[in-house]
């Protein structure tokens, strides 16, 4: 069985948040947003489209342009976000490969209680917003550290 994680789009998304909350009166194009993360650009562009779409997230194309975090991106309930961009409907597959129903599925508690964990799995994550990852306990922001 796998154990509980985020998709790989989720991850993408938060580490960007994070990214640009820490610096949060910057603007930061994607390029370097993917290099200071560590993601394959194309992977952070469509981050920053998804972000920007929720209101996450202020872009400014051109020369001179790039993406800074916005008010209610920092006030986004981290669980919230995970939540939404989690796509899938079970946290096990009742159907095999070849495309057989489990047997045990009439009766089966236990995607039941898998959902039931998943969502307290959120609702642990909706204590939190991106201000709170991002903040230490001194007030200062988390400290990216810069690539060569």
């Amino acid at each position: 069985m796998e154990h509980v994680k985020l998709s790989a789009f989720a991850d993408v998304c938060l580490r960007t948040l994070m990214f640009l909350g820490s610096r949060r009166d910057q603007q930061v194009t994607t390029k370097d947003i993917a290099e200071q993360i560590g993601v394959p650009y194309n992977h952070v562009a469509k981050a920053i489209v998804e972000l920007r779409n929720r209101g996450a997230l202020d872009v400014a194309r051109g020369r001179y342009g790039g993406s800074q975090i916005t008010d209610q991106g920092m006030r986004l309930r981290v669980g919230t976000l995970m939540r939404d961009l989690d796509g899938r409907e079970d946290v096990v597959d009742c159907i095999s490969e070849a495309g057989a129903p489990c047997p045990l599925l009439a009766a089966c508690k236990l995607r039941g209680a898998l959902r039931r964990a998943r969502e307290a799995f959120y609702a642990e994550l909706d204590l939190m917003s991106v201000n709170d990852l991002t903040a230490t306990s001194s007030g200062t922001r988390l400290p990216f550290p810069t690539l060569p």
